[in-house]
């Protein structure tokens, strides 16, 4: 049962972080630098944008073995290709129509965007499954080279960031305040769903015993 709860989490985690993701792309008034530089590639060459995030995913994967000197993390593929998958399930089902007119609506889409990948990454990260390779990315830049996480965090969007402004992605005042209030709303929410999924292991332990 506890494997259930895990799995749950995961799944469930993933696809409110992605529907977030939709959101604040929909807003344009700026991606995060990553989905910044995907939707950049897919006008510029086609494909989806969850395919290049499957795509960059595998790159990275090769990257984060040779940044830190161990094997490949494959298992970490699965993450990313169920988190590209999930991306394109919403924008062609939900957002395909989906457009934010006025200021206003746009900055209320990408806040709550933003809150929304909050929680589902919070909620995704109590399985304790392998992280996506853009966070495995970060953990890498940290270990390799002794920086701090934000430290590793901001070189990590920086990867991404200038290649998405030479491919005249959507960079904009939404990229900025993606890259600075992510971590507090993940922050915001990583305690209460911490507790939950504490209960509903321990609930399921006493249930055994």
């Amino acid at each position: 049962m506890a494997l259930f709860y895990r799995f749950l989490f995961f799944f469930a985690g993933l696809s409110i972080m992605t529907f977030g993701v939709c959101l604040t792309i929909k807003a344009e008034l700026g991606a995060g630098a990553w989905d910044a530089l995907n939707v950049a590639l897919t006008e510029w060459i086609g494909l989806t944008i969850g395919s290049w995030i499957i795509i960059e995913g595998a790159v990275l994967v090769v990257i984060n073995s040779f940044l830190v000197k161990r094997k490949p993390q494959l298992l970490s593929l699965l993450t990313i290709i169920l988190i590209g998958s999930l991306v394109d399930l919403w924008m062609f089902f939900v957002f395909e129509s989906f457009a934010a007119n006025g200021l206003m609506f746009k900055f209320v889409t990408l806040i709550l965007g933003i809150f929304i990948i909050g929680m589902g990454a919070a909620i995704y990260l109590q399985a304790k499954f392998p992280s996506s390779p853009i966070d495995s990315f970060m953990m890498a830049i940290r270990e390799r080279f002794s920086v701090s996480l934000m430290k590793a965090k901001t070189i990590g969007e920086l990867v991404a960031l200038f290649p998405a402004l030479l491919l005249q992605g959507p960079i904009g005042i939404g990229t900025i305040i993606i890259t600075f209030t992510i971590g507090p709303f993940v922050q915001l929410c990583f305690p209460f769903f911490e507790k939950l999924m504490n209960r509903l292991l321990e609930g399921n332990f006493q249930a055994k015993y």
